[in-house]
């Protein structure tokens, strides 16, 4: 059983920064891939930003220079640095992490978060 917590989600107004934090517990024995994606009312999840093992960063075109992730593999964790925050920000935002809980190829699952608020309004 793997959880996936995340806290950091707010109201804030546009130009300001939020700092979204995950932490990936339980039987874990290697991450593929974590990372965070957002939904929109009304708008399809997309990726936001993720960090793939070896350390290869992805990001979206649309938070490219504003939004920063990082890791602490030792903990399991990722923090999205999202600064400079606009109001197409604004969803729903979760964690999501590829991983293996075990040693063979079969032991890969896909987790998500609870997902965390972020509005940008002023």
């Amino acid at each position: 059983q793997v959880q996936l917590v995340e806290s950091g989600g707010g109201l804030v107004q546009p130009g300001e920064s939020l700092r979204l934090f995950c932490a990936a517990s339980g039987s874990i024995f290697s991450i593929n891939a974590m990372g965070w994606y957002r939904q929109a009312p009304g708008k399809q999840r997309e990726l936001v930003a993720d960090i793939v093992s070896g350390g290869r960063l992805n990001y979206a075109d649309s938070v490219k220079g504003r939004f920063t992730i990082s890791r602490d593999a030792a903990r399991n964790t990722v923090y999205l640095q999202m600064n400079s925050l606009k109001p197409e920000d604004t969803a729903v935002y979760y964690c999501n992490a590829d991983l293996m809980y075990g040693s063979s190829w079969k032991d890969r699952s896909e987790y998500w978060g609870q997902g965390t608020q972020v509005t940008v309004s002023s």
